[in-house]
């Protein structure tokens, strides 16, 4: 029942997404709801069509045991005038013992380049967590980016690397400890491998 529910206010909005209008805007939204026994599913979805050609769709929805847990979706996926897609999508999962469990990701690209991230995070019963995320990124001329962080109870480390679009690069780490503050180090190359400074 509460997986149908999802499904169908999920096709509301693909349906919205399908059906572009070249000559006018045009909006859609459908909310559902059923309660259970047990707990209940609520959601929402939401599709829309501009004038130029962009379009989207985003939903959530939130589903309850009765039993003190609930799990929240949500997600969103379109394209813009400019000929670029988007996309996003997370889950938050809350238990009646308190633990918590998150994970979510996007995803873009247009005509400056892309990029994408994603990332989790986890807290225990007893309190203790820990999360991580990527990133990256890469523009239309040459550019690039990549990072990485992940962190647990206080400590975390960054790591994070670039590229020019004339071929320099950068390299570098963060580390950090509840207590005890944060070290960095980093390098830049230009196009050739050479170390240079920084700036």
């Amino acid at each position: 029942m509460k997986t149908a529910t999802l499904l169908a206010l999920a096709a509301a909005g693909l349906i919205a997404l399908g059906t572009p209008h070249a000559d006018a805007a045009e909006r859609t939204a459908r909310r559902g709801a059923v309660e259970t026994a047990d707990g209940g599913v609520a959601g929402k979805a939401v599709g829309y069509s501009g004038p130029h050609g962009d379009a989207g769709v985003r939903g959530h929805g939130v589903m309850t045991d009765g039993k003190g847990d609930a799990t929240a979706v949500s997600g969103a996926a379109g394209r813009t005038a400019n000929g670029g897609t988007y996309g996003r999508a997370g889950k938050t999962t809350v238990g009646a013992d308190g633990s918590i469990s998150h994970r979510s990701g996007a995803a873009a690209t247009g005509p400056n380049g892309s990029g994408k991230t994603a990332g989790s995070f986890t807290r225990n019963p007893d309190g203790s967590y820990g999360g991580q995320r990527s990133t990256s990124a890469n523009g239309a001329n040459g550019g690039a980016y990549a990072g990485n962080t992940t962190y647990a109870n206080g400590s975390g480390t960054h790591t994070s690397s670039a590229t020019a679009a004339n071929g320099e690069t950068y390299s570098g780490q963060t580390t950090w400890s509840k207590g005890q503050g944060a070290t960095h180090t980093g390098t830049c190359k230009d196009a050739s491998g050479t170390v240079i400074p920084c700036r």
